[in-house]
């Protein structure tokens, strides 16, 4: 951080997460004086020392269209797939994943731990990625299948992933601390939740802790936006779904939805569904996306990743 007349609140600032000038000026006030030894007095000052180093006001719709123009995507492994994506993931913003059981999913995740790592001009983010597991489905072996085929050294694929096993919702926030600090030190493109809903499944079960979970569970969102927004990263998401039992699901030949609510649709700028095909075939649907039309691509699951599907 430059708020170098801030030196001894700096060290306290990084402790709790906020290792750029941008985290500090994005955050409310109300978050920074939860950190020992910051006063409301202080957090003032911080903020008004942070705001000046950040653009926050208004820009014109030119100087916006010229910003987007910097954002790149990156290639899911399967052609259609990419046509379907406006040419691949964005970076920049959040883009969840959901579906039942064996949609291809997970498999999707290790295709663009390897696919974020190519050269921009083969559709990659020339970064590194940083994978957060709650559910232990992540392989390796995945990820040098994929590497093979695309003519990518394995050792230094696997060296360019960053793994972490998140066990309980509290230690699934505590890692996006360790991230942004990681992130200030290399160039990474990509970031995985893997699934980001399931411990709170599990952490938060009564009915009654739903407006905990949903509290929780929207700060982690926050966080994640935060990083996509101060580093330009792509944020992956999966998350499962549940069967909809309201009115509305006995006039809807597909009943499942997505689980999280308004905090995750909110939060993601784009949404997947998918769905299964027939044998190794997948269906990939455009759930609600700002640019994007709701329309769907076939994409295949083979042993090298995310291809293009099968006649």
């Amino acid at each position: 951080m430059c708020l170098t007349s801030y030196s001894g609140d700096v060290k306290k600032l990084e402790e709790a997460g906020y290792h750029t000038v941008e985290s500090v000026a994005y955050a409310p006030k109300k978050w920074l004086i939860t950190i020992k030894g910051i006063s409301e007095a202080k957090a003032d000052k911080i903020l008004a020392e942070a705001s000046k180093l950040v653009p926050m006001g208004f820009t014109t719709a030119t100087e916006f269209h010229q910003k987007r123009a910097e954002i790149i995507q990156l290639t899911t492994g399967s052609k259609e797939l990419d046509r379907l994506l406006g040419g691949g993931i964005e970076t920049g913003s959040i883009t969840e994943i959901f579906g039942e059981f064996r949609t291809g999913k997970t498999q999707l995740c290790h295709t663009l731990a390897v696919t974020c790592q190519l050269p921009i001009e083969q559709s990659g983010g020339e970064g590194k990625c940083m994978y957060i597991d709650t559910e232990g489905t992540f392989r390796p072996e995945r990820l040098l299948a994929v590497a093979q085929r695309y003519g990518m050294e394995g050792a230094a694929v696997l060296d360019n992933v960053a793994y972490a096993r998140a066990y309980n919702t509290d230690h699934q926030s505590q890692l996006l601390v360790q991230a942004c600090a990681m992130m200030t030190e290399s160039r990474y493109s990509l970031i995985i939740v893997d699934s980001a809903t399931a411990l709170y499944r599990t952490d938060y079960s009564g009915r009654g802790e739903l407006n905990a979970r949903q509290l929780h569970l929207g700060r982690f969102m926050r966080m994640l936006l935060r990083l996509a927004d101060e580093f330009g990263v792509a944020v992956i998401i999966t998350n499962q779904v549940v069967a909809q039992v309201d009115a509305v699901g006995v006039f809807n030949a597909d009943t499942k939805k997505p689980i999280g609510g308004h905090i995750i649709a909110h939060a993601s700028t784009t949404r997947l569904y998918l769905r299964k095909g027939r044998g190794d075939n997948r269906v990939c649907k455009i759930y609600d996306s700002p640019c994007l039309p709701e329309t769907e691509a076939m994409f295949a699951i083979s042993t090298e990743g995310i291809t293009d599907a099968k006649e």
